[in-house]
């Protein structure tokens, strides 16, 4: 399980981070997300191999195709492609990855947790990039109140 320090240096709103699986359609929870930390001043780009740009952003296909410059990755893929984009952002030598939950697959999590880099699984994004807002704020406050939230 990550713990808070792990999930607070993927979030480093300084650095970028590359979403696997950001949908065109504004009411995916992928594009959800995308929308949501762009509005929260972080540096995101998109990666989905059907798209060449999203809301007039360039979009990379892959997460191999991604610039040296971006370390971290946001996996918000249906579960068929996981495996593979958590192969490439090993691949590409990314240093953080996180698997949205819901998004894993046991062989996703094998792969990230035998690796040596910063890796999350069974988290949602949401509760923990700040400010945390609505139902995601209830749930993160009953994870705490029931010890269930990282330390």
């Amino acid at each position: 399980m990550a713990t808070l320090q792990q999930i607070n240096e993927f979030l480093k709103a300084d650095e970028t981070i590359a979403i696997a699986g950001v949908s065109r359609n504004k009411k995916k929870f992928s594009r959800m997300v995308y929308d949501e930390f762009k509005i929260k001043g972080y540096k995101v780009v998109p990666i989905n191999p059907n798209a060449d740009e999203i809301d007039g952003d360039f979009c990379f296909r892959t997460p191999t195709s991604l610039p040296p410059d971006v370390k971290r990755l946001l996996v918000i893929t249906n579960k068929e492609a996981t495996t593979e984009v958590v192969k490439q952002g090993l691949d590409k030598g990314l240093q953080h990855i996180w698997i949205q939950q819901m998004s894993e697959t046991k062989e996703a999590v094998d792969l990230g947790g035998q690796s040596d880099i910063n890796f999350i699984s069974k988290h949602c994004i949401f509760m923990f990039a700040d400010p945390v807002k609505g139902l995601h704020k209830f749930h993160r406050g009953i994870q705490r109140f029931f010890r269930k939230y990282p330390n």
